[in-house]
């Protein structure tokens, strides 16, 4: 049994609590699908973190490397939740490199506002025939 001095509380609600999945059920599915280590190994939604625990996430194809600072099961502001963690250097120089590289594509794509009319249709259909 967990001592006073050694808090513990269950990795889904944790991982709700530091604001990384918006419900304990999204935390949960995402444990279980292997998205989420513990120490490079797989764990369920029930095991028992504590501080100084290291958590590799795997979200929207971007991976976080983060260690537990402190303990909670209860969501709060935005704020109480980063104390929650500490990211390590490496994983977060990597994952802002993997934001811009984002960017840089989303921003080379060329923009349209929204549905040709009959007329462009017309022009474009007429353009590929020539050629």
């Amino acid at each position: 049994m967990p001592e006073k001095d050694d808090p513990r509380v269950r990795l889904d609600k944790w991982l709700c609590a530091a604001r990384f999945y918006k419900t304990r059920t999204i935390a949960a599915q995402a444990i279980e699908s292997g998205r989420v280590r513990v120490d490079d190994q797989r764990v369920k939604p029930s095991y028992a973190v504590k501080a100084g625990t290291w958590i590799t996430l795997s979200k929207d194809s971007l991976v976080w490397r983060v260690e537990v600072t402190a303990v909670s099961d209860k969501r709060g502001p935005a704020s109480e939740a980063a104390r929650l963690y500490r990211e390590s250097p490496e994983s977060a120089a990597v994952r802002e490199e993997e934001i811009a590289k984002r960017k840089a594509a989303a921003a080379s794509a060329p923009r349209t506002s929204g549905r040709l009319t009959k007329r462009d249709r017309r022009r474009l259909h007429s353009f590929f025939e020539k050629n």
